[in-house]
């Protein structure tokens, strides 16, 4: 599991049953369920951090799954605060080499289109989990995304539904290494919502988010 910046939910809900180490640039947990152990590190906000946890994960715990929970802002009507998604696809919106070859703007070469498609397998078993989550396409880049202008001009440009800064990186490395994932969201801030709002909700969002992905981890 990698985790941006929602450690305390994690440190909350399994409190003294998580073990601890520490890899190189990296602080892990780990705790049990059930017949499965769960390796856990925070990576700090942005892509780049993102792409570093799930390689250190893959690399040195050999993982079979990234799993990825966190907060979110909507970037439509659609959603509102504490509603939980999945990620069918994310869209790297900061990532630009038109310059120089022409390519649509979030498109990484080796990929048919803009969008990196997460898991379909996953991405299935949380819909069918719960009615009520709803698989969305993410806009992820390097940028806290607050004003309802932005938010607006992303799902616009797009076709977004909400943005993060982890979820692009995600999806790359695990296609990389052909590892499988699963990202849940939960929504902070509404398209209207601000960073107020964001801070206020914040940690209801990244409660709830855990003890979705927590109980599908669980049916696995």
């Amino acid at each position: 599991m990698v985790i941006a910046v929602e450690i305390r939910s994690v440190l909350s809900k399994y409190a003294d049953r998580l073990k601890e180490e520490n890899v190189p640039g990296f602080r892990v947990y780990s705790v049990e369920l059930d017949d499965k152990t769960l390796y856990i590190t925070r990576s700090g906000a942005g892509e780049i951090r993102a792409a570093a946890a799930v390689q250190m994960l893959i690399s040195v715990f050999h993982v079979e799954l990234i799993v990825n929970y966190g907060v979110v802002g909507a970037l439509t009507e659609r959603l509102e605060v504490i509603n939980t998604c999945v990620v069918e696809k994310a869209v790297h919106y900061d990532f630009d080499t038109s310059a120089a070859d022409a390519c649509e703007v979030g498109r990484y070469l080796e990929y048919k289109d803009i969008y990196l498609r997460a898991t379909a397998e996953y991405v299935k078993l949380a819909t069918e989990y719960d009615a009520a989550i709803f698989p969305v396409t993410c806009a992820s880049g390097d940028k806290f995304i607050a004003a309802k202008s932005e938010k607006e001009a992303l799902s616009k440009a797009f076709k977004a539904d909400i943005c993060d800064m982890e979820s692009a990186a995600i999806i790359l490395v695990c296609d990389l290494n052909q590892v499988p994932n699963l990202i849940v969201k939960t929504v902070s801030d509404s398209i209207k919502g601000g960073t107020a709002e964001f801070r206020s909700c914040f940690a209801k969002a990244a409660d709830t988010c855990l003890a979705i992905v927590d109980r599908i981890i669980k049916t696995l």
